[in-house]
């Protein structure tokens, strides 16, 4: 019988075929490894709580692995004088490199290299579609790098918007308290020595008493509503007694004035100290958040909670008033740039805090502000 001798399996160099459908999968291979570490760097610079350096760190270490040789792959990106490197970085035998530009300047670079001598390919031992990522990721970095300048300048612009209202609202309570209020009460005083007088004010008779009277009657009121106002313009307890007796006082006087029923309970808060700014930001939030459920919850009670939880400071307010759709009034309010619940968001934003508002029609509204107790605090 005549043996047979098995033909070899073919191979790629025998099939073109089977070569160039090798080819295109390495090539998609390395497509998914590009589109990988755009998605990673992306994912990255969504974590606001994230410092630069930390998200140039994490951008160098996804970055060696979209490449050829990942193993023998090292990154360095440097940003204003600050580098940030794949722990293996040292002087590579072959590199590329690509400028981060923010704001239309060079800002920075970012690099990668071998360490050791790689084959030839397009650009030095790099493939071209290694350029083009490279330069994506250049490009991607700058935009972070200006939106988080932008935002940076916004929050610094915030900051001196609401100091600047502090500021102007301390100067009108001294100027209410020590002039305007002062001289009400001196004409109250002459207008009471006027009617205690013999026989009142000079042929004016009794219709003449019964008119002074009613003018210090009237005077009074108005240094009380000015003296109230002053009060809500500089709190004078948050100074003297602190946030939670401040607190408890505002919404002691919120009762008095509106009739709705306020119940405050403060925790915690002299267990350690509390940095004034944490705790004059939060004093206001509390103010607009009691101005509002009076204003416009038609409540008939309202819960304050106020809970030093170190680090944080927690405040709740709740009302059993009429709620809202979150969804539709709070972009209506941006949109007609009612500054209240922007003050009480931002106020919160600039400490690092954060505010959440919860409410649907008929079931009233719950607003939770958590914001760290600041220097004082830590």
């Amino acid at each position: 019988m005549e043996a047979v001798t098995p033909h070899p399996l073919p191979t790629a160099r025998d099939d073109p075929g089977q070569g160039e459908h090798e080819n295109t999968v390495a090539a998609l291979r390395e497509r998914v490894k590009e589109l990988d570490c755009l998605y990673a760097i992306t994912r990255l610079s969504q974590r606001q709580d994230m410092a630069l350096d930390d998200l140039l760190a994490g951008a160098c270490a996804v970055l060696v692995r979209a490449w050829q040789h990942p193993g023998a792959a090292c990154a360095r990106a440097t940003v204003g004088g600050c580098a940030q490197a794949t722990a293996n970085w040292h002087r590579p035998a072959s590199r590329q490199e690509s400028p981060i530009r923010a704001h239309g300047e060079v800002v920075g670079r970012i690099e990668v290299g071998y360490l050791d001598k790689r084959p030839e390919a397009d650009e030095g031992p790099f493939l071209r579609e290694e350029r083009h990522l490279l330069d994506a990721v250049a490009e991607h970095l700058g935009r972070i790098i200006e939106a988080r300048k932008n935002e940076e300048h916004l929050r610094q612009l915030s900051r001196e918007l609401i100091k600047a209202q502090e500021t102007e609202r301390q100067r009108l309570a001294r100027e209410l308290h020590d002039d305007v209020a002062q001289n009400l009460a001196l004409v109250s005083l002459g207008l009471d020595r006027l009617a205690a007088l013999p026989g009142g004010p000079a042929g004016a008779g009794q219709q003449g008493l019964d008119i002074v009277r009613e003018s210090a009657t009237r005077l009074g009121a108005a240094i009380a509503s000015l003296r109230h106002l002053a009060g809500d313009l500089l709190p004078p307890m948050l100074n003297r007694l602190g946030l939670a007796e401040a607190a408890a006082a505002l919404c002691r006087e919120t009762a008095a004035r509106t009739g709705i029923a306020v119940e405050c309970t403060t925790r915690g808060l002299d267990a350690w100290p509390i940095d004034f700014e944490a705790g004059l930001n939060l004093y206001r939030v509390l103010q607009e958040g009691l101005a509002n459920a009076c204003r416009h919850g038609r409540c008939t009670a309202i819960t304050v909670r106020l809970t030093a939880s170190h680090p944080l400071l927690i405040l709740r307010i709740d009302d059993d008033g009429q709620g809202f759709d979150p969804e539709v009034r709070l972009p209506e309010a941006r949109a007609q740039k009612r500054m209240g619940l922007w003050s009480m968001g931002e106020r919160l934003r600039l400490l690092g805090g954060r505010l959440t508002i919860r409410s649907r029609p008929g079931h009233g509204v719950r607003i939770t502000a958590v914001a760290p107790a600041g220097k004082g605090g830590g």
